[in-house]
């Protein structure tokens, strides 16, 4: 746990996509959801940061 932290902090590519990709599941997640509105409302919004964020730290170094 504490390489993923030290990964973060280094700006490494791994833990960020990793990050990323859980924030799009979790937005995908959320469209598909039927229980609680506000989950639906900022679904598309955490699928979009998702996947803005995996492009952009895909350019980061290994």
């Amino acid at each position: 746990m504490s390489n993923f932290f030290n990964g973060l902090l280094k700006l490494r590519r791994g833990p960020w996509e990793m990050l990323a990709t859980v924030l799009i599941a979790l937005g995908v997640f959320m469209l598909m959801q039927p229980f609680v509105l506000w989950g639906f409302t900022y679904s598309f919004i955490t699928t979009l940061v998702g996947t803005v964020m995996f492009i952009i730290v895909s350019h980061f170094r290994e």
